[in-house]
């Protein structure tokens, strides 16, 4: 399935309503660095991965953007490594 996520900008977050469920990505932006703080699916929607399509679209974003990222949020940490280095070049030192 693909999912149009929208980019927030004014709330610094990537969202998706999914089955009247609000789910999201929030940021931080720092200069030129995302500082993604937290990735939140609620259960009643989980398991169709939502998340991964959040993180992946908030990282596509970051590298069009020119923007570096440090993944505060455990998830999108994982799902980071996960990829076998597909975003390590997008890690902000």
């Amino acid at each position: 399935m693909s999912r149009s996520i929208e980019h927030n900008t004014a709330e610094k977050r990537f969202q998706w309503l999914e089955d009247g469920q609000l789910c999201v990505l929030d940021y931080e932006l720092h200069g030129d660095v995302m500082i993604i703080t937290h990735t939140g699916v609620p259960e009643a929607v989980g398991g169709r991965g939502i998340a991964a399509d959040l993180a992946r679209t908030a990282l596509d974003t970051a590298r069009a953007r020119g923007w570096k990222v440090r993944p505060l949020c455990s998830y999108v940490d994982a799902w980071m490594r996960r990829q076998r280095g597909g975003y390590d070049d997008l890690l902000a030192s």
